[in-house]
């Protein structure tokens, strides 16, 4: 570490705990994220950052640039919330750790050769945000992709699952409940069959599959047949081919409980289906040798894989660039991610130390691999073997590839903003 960092950071201090407790005092929702994209919009073009909003389609994300070296850090920033229960996921605090990275590292951009970019993302609890952005190639010259997310615990090589986001609409015929219910097509019933059937599936799931979801429709009045239920279910796997097989499972259920009620159904993608982590094991462990010199204790790498994550859509950026998503961890009094609990402490005195603790880490981490000969060529042929057209077209695995299948996400972005 550099005594500039450690100067910036000090600096900056005041400025990145008000924007954690400005956007935790005003959460919002998937795409909605405008005050929480304007403040920090504003902190960074402050320290001198030439920001960039809209970004890649999307109007509440942006890039915000400093520096122009060939090395190309992208730090990433979430602001989105949970409804009702605000920050319980605590992305108040991923974004001002990613803004405070990059102030810190600005005023080392030149004499390492790096461009400094904070990327702040919309959408991450729903929606899929980064993979819009990576579809769209606005990550392509990253030669690596930061980003820290608050936890009751410290984990440094942090996993999660794999994800599909669907949402099971069913149809049937409305009738009266009692005089005629004969004539009725009961949606709801098919949304029971369903979940029983999803019940019964549970004890044959592979390690690691997961399915949860709710009703969220389950008709109007109770003296009317009802003609229309929705379920909103995600099912999580380790692997994306994990998470392939449990959805074909899981499908037949759906279409089990409309069969038996004698009713029809429609299953949407709500998000781009989220991919599993495959963090970057240098870059992990230069994260955990920081993190470790500030006093703090991560998990042991042989119980990282044990405690995985719900699901990112950070996962989708680390299957293309080198990446790292660890969890910095905050006193939550037993409170962990999604509760109320957990969103009270994400505005207490140890999650604003975790926001320059984050901060300070992913900096250098940065530097470290900047620095080291071996690493800065390694990502630097990463991005060349990612953004050189191939003999027939775009690079395999680049992140320019996945492009192909933008119109279907625009399908899926279009779904996620109705819902």
């Amino acid at each position: 570490m550099t005594p500039e960092v450690d100067d910036a950071l000090a600096a900056a201090q005041a400025d990145l705990i008000a924007l954690s407790h400005s956007i935790h005092a005003e959460p919002e929702l998937a795409f909605a994220e405008h005050r929480s994209a304007a403040k920090t919009a504003d902190v960074l073009s402050r320290y001198g950052f030439e920001v960039t909003t809209p970004f890649a389609g999307l109007p509440t994300a942006l890039r915000a640039d400093h520096g122009n070296g060939e090395l190309v850090v992208g730090i990433f920033a979430e602001y989105d919330a949970l409804p009702e229960i605000g920050h319980a996921c605590g992305h108040n605090v991923i974004a001002a750790a990613a803004v405070g990275a990059g102030i810190a590292l600005a005023p080392v951009a030149e004499r390492f050769g790096l461009t400094v970019r904070v990327i702040a993302t919309p959408a991450e609890e729903s929606g899929g945000g980064k993979i819009l952005m990576l579809e769209r190639g606005a990550f392509d010259d990253l030669a690596m992709a930061l980003m820290v997310h608050p936890g009751p615990e410290d984990i440094a090589g942090a996993t999660s699952l794999a994800m599909a986001d669907l949402a099971v609409t069913f149809s049937g015929r409305e009738a009266h409940a009692s005089a005629a219910p004969q004539l009725g097509r009961n949606a709801a019933d098919a949304a029971t069959v369903a979940q029983v059937g999803l019940g019964l599936l549970r004890q044959h799931l592979a390690p690691g599959q997961q399915m949860h979801g709710i009703v969220s429709d389950g008709g109007v009045a109770p003296n009317i047949v009802p003609a229309r239920t929705e379920m909103l279910y995600y099912l999580r796997a380790r692997t994306s081919d994990s998470l392939d097989e449990l959805t074909r499972r899981a499908l037949a259920c759906f279409e089990a409980g409309a069969l038996a009620a004698g009713c029809t159904h429609e299953i949407r993608t709500v998000s781009p289906n989220y991919a599993e982590l495959r963090p970057d094991p240098w870059l992990v462990g230069a994260y955990r040798e920081l993190i470790e010199t500030m006093g703090r204790s991560p998990l042991p790498p042989d119980r990282e894989g044990a405690r995985p994550l719900g699901s990112t859509d950070m996962g989708n950026v680390t299957h293309v660039i080198p990446g790292i998503h660890p969890v910095i961890g905050i006193e939550s009094a037993g409170a962990v991610t999604h509760q109320a609990e957990f969103a009270a402490a994400c505005v207490t005195a140890s999650a604003d130390r975790a926001v320059l603790d984050g901060a300070r880490a992913l900096a250098g981490t940065a530097i470290a691999a900047a620095t080291d000969p071996v690493q800065r060529a390694r990502l630097l042929d990463g991005v060349a073997a990612r953004t050189a057209p191939a003999a027939h077209g775009t690079a395999p695995g680049s992140a320019s590839a996945h492009r192909e299948a933008a119109p279907l996400r625009s399908a899926h972005e279009r779904e996620a903003r109705r819902s």
